[in-house]
């Protein structure tokens, strides 16, 4: 008779299971706090880009970013925060912020959110 016998056990222990919880949960909290700000910067791309299509001059651009920015609720840049310049006949408009998500205590998470309307995503 050939049998084969195992002599350790396979799995995970419980202070493994509970250590796994808490990063996972950990992981999860800095996430929900992430996503509105990725979200948020994604809605500032589009903006920017409808602003130079818009727009010909600096202030109808500026103007037309914070028009589209009132119905999108963007908090974080005005229309006076961004860089309008001109490549050729395009309008180009980019912009710059600092995002700081507070973790606990004096630990905070920055996320620096470059973009333009010439190009995609950073």
């Amino acid at each position: 008779m050939n049998i084969k016998r195992r002599n350790s056990q396979r799995g995970i222990s419980f202070l493994g299971l509970l250590f796994l919880g808490v990063v996972l949960a950990l992981l999860g909290i800095v996430g929900a706090r992430v996503v509105p700000t990725a979200s948020e910067y994604m809605t500032i791309q589009k903006a920017v880009k409808k602003a130079a299509a818009e727009g010909g001059t600096v202030p109808a651009v500026r103007a037309a970013f914070d028009r589209t920015a009132s119905v999108d609720y963007i908090d974080s840049i005005a229309g006076k925060d961004l860089e309008v310049t001109k490549d050729g006949d395009k309008v180009v408009v980019s912009f710059a912020y600092d995002k700081e998500i507070p973790l606990f205590g004096p630990a905070y998470l920055l996320i620096k959110y470059r973009g333009s309307s010439a190009e995609g995503y950073r």
